[in-house]
């Protein structure tokens, strides 16, 4: 999981894994982290993880919001992040609804392609963590091991999830975890 620079990487999801689910977030004002996800993400970051977001955000097809007012959102929550001393390497979304066509809805591995040649990384060298089943969709036509988060209680892991965690913090964990072992990083005793 290395860019040339050594880097690993994960592409997370937006909306259910690190922030709250509010159904077309369209208020700045409206983030709030979900339990773990800061932590996850300092712990992504203090292993040398690259981190790029990529979310679907079919309220801009569907007219519910413009791309102004999710730049806006955007900005919140990188300066949100950056109280927390933390940073998104990038954001990539797609504003298309489920019938527009376009390869980047996951899904589909249009958002995934675009980080992969933007930073320099392989499918085996990075993970996807989601909470959806398009998450991990987008994981497995990607050929990026897919971490699902947030399962509900009794149900099936999607299809292309490898692993289940039930926060972001444990996926991070996860994430780490196989990077040291398919780079043959030896672990700290503890």
């Amino acid at each position: 999981m290395t860019d040339g620079a050594g880097r690993p990487f994960a592409v997370v999801d937006r909306d259910g894994t690190l922030i709250e689910d509010r159904v077309y977030l369209a208020d700045p004002d409206g983030i709030a982290f979900l339990p773990g996800a800061i932590e996850g993400l300092r712990a992504l970051r203090e292993a040398g993880f690259g981190i790029v977001m990529a979310t679907n955000q079919s309220g801009i097809a569907r007219g519910y919001f413009d791309e102004a007012a999710l730049a806006r959102i955007h900005a919140r929550l990188t300066a949100l992040l950056a109280a927390e001393g933390l940073s998104l390497d990038a954001i990539y979304h797609c504003p298309h609804g489920p019938d527009d066509g376009c390869d980047c809805r996951k899904p589909l591995p249009g958002m995934v392609a675009q980080a992969m040649a933007d930073f320099g990384f392989r499918a085996d060298e990075a993970v996807f963590i989601g909470d959806t089943a398009a998450d991990m969709g987008a994981a497995a036509a990607s050929g990026l091991t897919g971490i699902q988060v947030y399962l509900p209680a009794g149900a099936a892991p999607a299809p292309g999830a490898t692993h289940v965690a039930p926060d972001f913090a444990h996926a991070a964990r996860v994430a780490i975890d196989l990077h040291i072992h398919k780079s043959g990083v030896a672990q700290p005793c503890t």
